[in-house]
């Protein structure tokens, strides 16, 4: 008789919750566009799966009153992109004379060949129900929404933004958040360690992660502007993935992006771990067992089954026993 899978068996309420890369990859200038979507090429040929996405920018990327162009640009660097890369556009805000234009040639064209189309600023259910209809009035019906939310109010609206089917990820745009607060949060609130430390910042983020959780969606971590400072990079990565619950984060530079894969994903002992209690409970046809003087059930190994998938998303290597689980059609 054929074992059940993991997946199958466990998720349970959690069974429709969306998966992403954890590593989020932006840049705009065209040379920098170039090289992203080259890097990510390099980098799924040397882990065996595309482990980040780029996102092509417009709206800090465009030039002003050469938006139309830049929307042609991404357009074809997105339609030319290697096959099986995720590849997607952050386009202007709604309530930007450039957001039609944008949808029109860049979901207009390229829908099929895009992973996801990220909207900034948004601030309300409105805005997305907006963006909803621009995409399905160029029948891009199939196109996911990620969303950033830049402000307080937007905050306030996350569990809201984050319920509508196609919303996909919540990020956390820090330096706009800051801004909104007409100087009330210091500068430093937007740096390496600020971010962590000012309550302010640390409630709008614990807000958006518990939003996104809520509603099987992935929530996606800030920048770190000092992309020179490797050590801060790892740090704040670090205490995004494991005392905020963000389960994706930015990247503004390329050095960024192998922090970023590192402090996501599981190390080798949690990896090992996890297989053993896997195994026990396939073992055991999924009743609870006693691994290492402690009781497990389905609660635990859902979490466990989920630390396997991230370590597989992130291109770590797994134990024999456990590649079969991701192998088959099934994973």
């Amino acid at each position: 008789m054929k074992t059940a899978h993991p997946g199958d068996v466990l998720l349970g309420a959690q069974a429709g919750a969306i998966v992403l890369p954890v590593c989020d990859h932006y840049s705009g200038v065209e040379a920098r566009m170039k090289k992203s979507l080259a890097l990510q090429a390099d980098m799924a040929e040397e882990f065996g799966a595309c482990v980040f996405d780029v996102t092509l920018d417009c709206e800090d990327g465009a030039p002003v009153g050469g938006e139309s162009e830049h929307a042609a640009l991404v357009t074809e660097l997105a339609l030319g992109a290697k096959p099986g890369m995720r590849v997607g556009v952050r386009v202007h805000p709604v309530d930007h004379p450039a957001f039609p234009g944008d949808v029109m040639t860049i979901a207009g064209r390229a829908a099929g060949s895009l992973s996801h189309l990220m909207v900034p600023k948004v601030e309300s259910i409105a805005d997305v129900l907006q963006a909803v209809a621009a995409l399905d009035a160029v029948d891009a019906e199939a196109l996911p929404l990620h969303v950033l939310i830049e402000s307080p109010l937007a905050v306030h609206n996350a569990f809201e933004i984050a319920a509508h089917p196609r919303v996909q990820s919540l990020s956390f745009g820090l330096m706009d958040f800051v801004s909104a607060h007409a100087g009330a949060i210091p500068a430093d609130g937007m740096g390496a360690i600020g971010q962590f430390v000012h309550p302010l910042v640390v409630s709008a983020k614990l807000a958006i992660a518990s939003a996104a959780h809520a509603y099987g969606k992935v929530p996606s971590h800030c920048v770190v502007t000092e992309f020179s400072d490797i050590d801060a990079m790892r740090a704040a990565a670090k205490k995004a993935a494991t005392l905020f619950g963000y389960t994706r984060m930015w990247s503004i530079h390329p050095n960024q992006i192998r922090p970023i894969l590192d402090a996501f994903a599981p190390d080798e002992a949690q990896i090992h771990v996890a297989t053993r209690i896997l195994l026990a409970a396939v073992g055991a046809d999924w009743a609870p067992v006693s691994f290492e003087g402690a009781l497990h059930d389905r609660a635990s190994y859902r979490h466990f089954w989920q630390v396997l998938a991230r370590a597989h998303a992130t291109g770590r290597a797994l134990p024999s026993e456990a590649q079969a689980w991701f192998a088959g059609p099934d994973s």
